[in-house]
């Protein structure tokens, strides 16, 4: 079987940074009670009238990564993309993208596991390129979280976390065992769904229903839901558990990590786990503290950025790790 590398990154915000006390003229919060729960100090939101959207975004940061991995567009055999707010209830950003890539029918898929979603999808990749299926996967994260917050004070424990932007990855057949990635490794428990969640609308209860149910606006189901501390607690879980199962599986220790990026979720929770597994500043990299979490696009932006700033170099062990609704977490072990 081939292995999987990463041939080329790229990443892309919008340019409107929100601010936490952009904020607390639109709810009652403040920068203190925002960075103290979850380090987060701005965040990027799409403006109406920027031409932005999930999948335009996607294709932004896509183009960078593929002239990066010395590609063309044309040399692209799938197309994954994970998101959990696509620009249409269907069809799915994926088909979009090789629309507007202007790929002749180049196959696409879209993978909607909110948090963990570029994880499953670089997974999923990794089985197609393995296999010899196909030799160049394009792998897109992509969020507009901003469109479909509730900015009141009702909804503040959640929209005070989200911001938008895109990450892109090429993966490619390598032919040097030992490079790429090593393994990935996926779960999930679906009991907690809805402890993260946004019920509605949904086929079974659309728009109608729904305010027919809530004419007063009291309980809207279309809003995101989170029960924070309990998502809280099962991450830091969950975290732990996935990385060290993709460590046990290569033969490695924590000792051999030279980079881990988690899901950008929370920096209280990332700084947990690296107090847990004893890594120094040097070997975790967060930057949720600019740009919020932007779930499925967290983990591109992130290792983009890492490697843009030489953090990620040839030959370092590299671990990217995410948890999320679901619930689903998953990690993966690669050589870089």
């Amino acid at each position: 079987m081939y292995q999987t590398k990463i041939a080329g990154l790229g990443k892309y915000v919008p340019e409107n940074v929100v601010t936490n006390d952009d904020l607390s003229k639109l709810m009652d919060t403040n920068d203190e009670w925002i960075t103290e729960r979850t380090g987060i100090k701005e965040r990027r939101h799409i403006k109406k009238g920027d031409g932005n959207t999930t999948a335009s975004m996607g294709v932004k940061a896509a183009k960078i990564a593929i002239e990066r991995a010395g590609i063309s567009k044309d040399d692209i055999d799938l197309i994954v993309f994970a998101t959990l707010s696509p620009d249409y209830y269907f069809p799915g950003c994926g088909v979009q993208v090789q629309e507007m890539l202007e790929i002749d029918t180049c196959p696409a898929l879209d993978v909607r596991n909110q948090c963990s979603g570029f994880i499953y999808a670089v997974s999923v990749a990794d089985q197609f390129i393995k296999t010899g299926m196909y030799k160049n996967v394009l792998v897109i994260g992509s969020e507009n979280h901003s469109g479909g917050l509730d900015f009141t004070t009702r909804g503040r424990s959640v929209s005070v976390i989200f911001g938008d932007g895109a990450g892109a990855a090429v993966l490619t057949r390598s032919d040097h065992n030992g490079q790429g990635i090593l393994s990935t490794h996926l779960h999930s428990e679906g009991k907690h769904a809805l402890e993260l969640s946004l019920k509605g609308p949904s086929t079974n209860h659309w728009v109608p229903e729904i305010i027919a149910e809530n004419p007063q606006g009291d309980d809207i189901p279309y809003y995101p839901y989170m029960n924070g501390q309990f998502v809280f607690k099962n991450a830091i879980q969950r975290f732990s558990e996935v990385i060290n199962e993709g460590l046990k599986e290569n033969g490695l220790s924590v000792s051999d990590i030279d980079m881990l990026i988690p899901h950008q979720a929370n920096l209280r929770i990332s700084q947990f786990v690296q107090q847990k597994f004893k890594l120094a500043d040097d070997k975790v990299y967060n930057n949720i503290q600019k740009y919020g979490n932007t779930t499925a696009a967290s983990i591109p932006i992130a290792l983009t950025e890492a490697w843009e700033q030489g953090k990620v170099k040839e030959g370092d062990t590299v671990v990217l790790a995410a948890f999320g609704s679901g619930f689903t977490w998953g990690s993966a072990i690669m050589k870089w």
